[in-house]
């Protein structure tokens, strides 16, 4: 009965597939991105980045409304200025600032419920975004492979303890009119994990990336954090404006590219900036 009217033995029963869903899809990719983080040669390493940032720019440009061959195209050229920064100016420091600015006033932005629009506007800024995505992958693995893995740690850990602590214990919504699932109580799950992850690292990190001091270590940490959330509610943004679930489909239980690595494109900006810039 339950099953058939969509009530707890039903909603148990479909959370519990999509959660074996999506460990089935993070586990081949995260294993396919240790191996390429830790072996790949720096060229081959520039060309998966570059691969998935053109499926990512492709499904950014489909919420703007573009076609696929548009959207292919504009990733090509998204990809295309990333690369070209890449192995002609490797030390440019220049193109994460305009993406650092745009996430410093996206919680303004998501408050007032700014449009992104017209087309061309949306377009202009996953540059700023999605440029910068790129360079910092590529950047942080240059200075040390261990960054690239502390910073998409920050999001796994966040996105994993607030999906938890979310179901488990959340009742008020963080941000309703933009992403009904997200609690508050998700988020402050996922700001308990997050602390105790920097002290983990903190006390046991290697001294190519540990920080000199803990309140450093925790501000950073905490910074990355909130950029994180905002990454992903700004995402969430442009899919409610766009009238679609998910940015794509290509990945079972996750959604799309941009769905995934939504969080990376506000926090690799400030960590390519602080690690590689001005640590």
């Amino acid at each position: 009965m339950n099953a058939v009217s969509g009530g707890p033995a039903s909603n148990f029963l479909s959370a519990k597939s999509g959660l074996q869903t999506r460990i089935a899809t993070a586990v081949p990719l995260g294993l396919g991105f240790l191996a390429a983080l830790y072996w790949a040669p720096p060229l081959l390493w520039i060309g998966l980045i570059g691969l998935v940032s053109i499926l990512a720019a492709s499904e950014w440009a489909a919420m703007a409304g573009l076609g696929k061959k548009a959207g292919l195209f504009y990733g090509l050229l998204i990809v295309s200025a990333s690369t070209t920064l890449t192995l002609v100016a490797p030390s440019l420091a220049a193109p994460f600032y305009p993406a650092l600015l745009f996430w410093l006033l996206a919680p303004a932005l998501l408050a007032r419920a700014v449009a992104i629009r017209p087309a061309p506007l949306h377009l202009a800024l996953g540059a700023i975004v999605l440029i910068p995505t790129h360079l910092g992958m590529v950047a942080l693995r240059d200075l040390n492979p261990e960054l690239v893995l502390i910073v998409v740690g920050v999001v796994v850990v966040a996105d994993t303890a607030a999906y938890f602590s979310g179901r488990r214990f959340g009742k008020h919504k963080l941000a309703p009119s933009i992403s009904p699932g997200k609690t508050w109580e998700g988020a402050i799950g996922a700001w308990l994990a997050i602390t105790l992850y920097a002290l983990l690292l903190f006390h046991f990190a290697g001294g190519g990336v540990k920080l000199p001091c803990l309140a450093q270590t925790l501000s950073l940490f905490w910074a990355l954090f909130g950029l994180s959330v905002l990454g992903d509610l700004f995402e969430s943004t442009l899919k409610r404006q766009a009238g679609i679930k998910d940015s794509g489909n290509l990945l079972p239980g996750h959604g799309g590219i941009l769905d995934r690595i939504d969080s990376l494109t506000a926090v690799l900006p400030a960590a390519t900036i602080f690690w590689v810039f001005y640590q």
